[in-house]
């Protein structure tokens, strides 16, 4: 077999297998304008012919195939590639699909997995051919958009299948199935052996350690007890014009200082420029989206999910608007025709100004500026130039990031000028300053506008001027508590960690939702934790804490790259992972009575005898009647006095009252002054 071949210099009945029937549609019509189109019961499929060949496209309709074992108990290292509706009745229309390409199947000479090209779209096409065809007759198409010329490119330089990437997806699926199905299980036969209940628990090898991140951030914001600490503000007058300075100092902690510190200044009665800065910042284009950074920008300019862009550029990808979305690069390919791109992109009326524009300013020279970050299977998300037909709202969002930073990474870098001034008082003890920043040159930002750098200008000052004090007084804030968590946090946090892939982070972070792990917050975007998402943490921390490791999940999706490069062995990474999960699984299966009870015990399926005091807390009582949560709330408040009387002249009871009211205080830390400080 050469290393690339024509798809017409095959000989004889050809099956072409997209992901998707939008996806089939796409490549029948770049094979052959002049395809025929034919149904089977309520299936399309497409039909193109040539002197020496007969190619037909059909459709799969994402996964058609699941890994099930007919075993019960744990653990289980048996399982089987089964279709999808015999494993979930809700999924019975595949069964259609899979008759049909069955069928196609067996009547074809060759075989090409056009999924898409990534780890999924790779093991959806090789299970259709293993289990219905012959792989030894299989071709690959590796495309990164569905338009014409890239499809047409595509079939013009078939390849064999993509093994390493088969592989990597058989081991990525295989891994979170014994995983998955092993803790869970293990989990809800302790609840069973422990009070004869049978219920539904989940656990998985990513999803468990991204629940442990956000249950640990919600512990430290319910503990939190804001200190109070003081600010400085000073208003100067120069030349009739009144000027707000903010100390350059850290916010005093205690108040007697602070109120030392304004009666001194106040007896300065001016104060005296001592710099005055004027710095020139360039500010380089960023790099072209990848998945991550889409689903970032949308969520900070629109509030989307990572679920729902992610589900948005995959509609643009099918209609063939963008190339793949599903990618981690940051780089764009060099073979790309830039001013093609932008040509068709100019006869949409909202973007000719800014084509006409771009090209003027780079005089037609286009050097896409690059990120660090690359995929080996696509590059990173750009607009093919297609024009898009009608779009929905949220759709031609997403479609409108994606060109105008498309527009960016050509543009030459923006110029901001930061204006500080700084001014002292005649001992230099104190120093204030105020800044202000205008843009010189817009560069980038002129295409990609949706970052504000205006902070307006500062009067012209000199050093050595005095400025009269008007107002010197001192203001009481208070910390701060870690923010409550978003969808788009979790995913940075994700990213940063190297756990999942850019694929399957958002499916994940929404299944801890449809788990009712987590749940949305009902006066914010932040997440929550239910109380069986508390509980499932806490028992795996106690009696299973390598699961929640994110360095075993990491190490696992490291080998997952070995596989893709050739490095290691499916068969190795999978022996590995029996191994340990093995040797967690007998630790858990020690102390399986005492988890099975303490989650019975969060799941309300047995009464609590020794309930937390907290009338709203369903926890076991274990320090002085209260759950080990509210024992640490009252530890808190009680050593936090300390720091607060150090801070500020205060009782007690003026203390806890302070707690009781403010917003800034922790949930857990309220309910132990309501139910036992008061």
């Amino acid at each position: 077999m050469s290393k690339s071949i024509r798809i017409w210099d095959l000989k004889g009945r050809i099956l072409v297998i997209a992901e998707k029937p939008k996806a089939a549609k796409k490549i029948a019509s770049a094979l052959s304008p002049t395809h025929t189109m034919k149904r089977i019961g309520s299936i399309t499929i497409y039909e193109v012919d040539s002197y020496s060949s007969s190619i037909i496209i059909a459709s799969s309709v994402g996964h058609l195939y699941q890994l099930h074992t007919s075993l019960r108990g744990y653990p289980v290292y048996s399982y089987e590639w089964i279709p999808l509706h015999l494993a979930d009745p809700s999924k019975k229309y595949i069964r259609e699909y899979l008759e049909v390409l069955g069928k196609l199947c067996r009547g074809v000479d060759y075989y090409v997995n056009a999924c898409d090209y990534d780890i999924e779209g790779s093991v959806i096409g090789y299970l259709i051919i293993k289990f219905n065809g012959d792989e030894r007759k299989a071709f690959r198409a590796r495309f990164s958009s569905l338009t014409i010329e890239e499809l047409r490119k595509a079939f013009n330089n078939l390849t064999r299948l993509d093994y390493e990437m088969i592989e990597a997806g058989l081991c990525r699926h295989e891994l979170d199935w014994i995983w998955g199905i092993n803790v869970s299980r293990a989990l809800m036969k302790a609840v069973e052996d422990a009070v004869g209940e049978k219920i539904i628990l989940s656990a998985g090898r990513v999803q468990t350690p991204t629940l442990k991140y956000v249950v640990d951030k919600v512990i430290e914001r319910n503990l939190f007890i804001p200190l109070p600490q003081y600010n400085i503000n000073i208003t100067v007058e120069k030349n009739g014009e009144k000027i707000r300075l903010e100390y350059t100092g850290n916010p005093v902690e205690k108040e007697r200082d602070a109120r030392n510190i304004v009666e001194k200044i106040r007896g300065y009665k001016y104060l005296i420029v001592s710099k005055v800065e004027k710095k020139h910042h360039i500010l380089h284009p960023p790099p072209p989206f990848n998945l991550g950074d889409l689903q970032k920008e949308a969520a900070r300019l629109y509030g989307f999910s990572p679920a729902e862009t992610q589900s948005i550029a995959e509609q643009l990808y099918l209609d063939a608007l963008i190339s793949y979305p599903r990618t981690n690069s940051q780089k764009l390919p060099p073979t790309l025709d830039y001013r093609r791109i932008l040509g068709n992109i100019s006869s949409i009326k909202s973007y000719r100004n800014l084509v006409e524009s771009l090209i003027s300013e780079t005089k037609g020279v286009l050097t896409p500026v690059e990120g660090e970050k690359e995929d080996p299977a696509h590059p990173a998300i750009y607009p093919t130039g297609v024009v898009p037909g009608r779009l929905t709202e949220k759709q031609w969002a997403i479609y409108d990031l994606i060109v105008k930073r498309f527009l960016a990474v050509f543009a030459p870098p923006a110029k901001i000028v930061h204006y500080v001034v700084k001014a002292a008082t005649p001992s230099h003890e104190y120093v204030f300053e105020t800044k202000g920043q205008v843009i010189e040159e817009y560069g980038w930002l002129k295409y990609y506008n949706f970052h504000n750098y205006h902070a307006g200008k500062i009067p012209v000052l000199k050093e050595g001027e005095l400025l009269n004090i008007v107002k010197a007084t001192v203001s009481e804030s208070y910390t701060k508590p870690p923010k409550r968590l978003t969808k788009t946090d979790l995913l940075r946090w994700m990213e940063s960690v190297e756990i999942g892939t850019e694929a399957t982070r958002a499916q994940i972070i929404e299944k801890l939702f449809e788990r009712k792990y987590l749940y949305q917050h009902r006066k914010s975007s932040g997440i929550d934790v239910s109380e069986i998402g508390f509980g499932v943490v806490e028992i795996l921390e106690k009696f299973f804490p390598d699961l929640l490791s994110v360095e075993l999940t990491r190490k696992f999706e490291k080998e997952m790259d070995n596989i893709r490069s050739g490095v290691k062995k499916r068969s190795e990474v999978l022996e590995e992972a029996r191994r340990v999960l093995t040797e967690l699984l007998g630790k858990f299966d020690r102390n399986r009575i005492e988890a099975g009870k303490q989650l019975a015990l969060r799941l309300k399926i047995i009464q609590n005898t020794r309930k937390c005091r907290v009338s709203s807390c369903y926890r076991e009582g274990v320090v002085n009647g209260l759950c080990s949560h509210h024992a640490n709330a009252v530890k808190l408040v009680r050593e936090y006095y300390s720091e607060w009387g150090r801070r500020k002249d205060i009782t007690f009871n003026e203390y806890i009252d302070k707690l009781r009211k403010s917003k800034l205080t922790g949930k857990w830390v309220k309910e132990v002054i309501e139910s036992e400080l008061t």
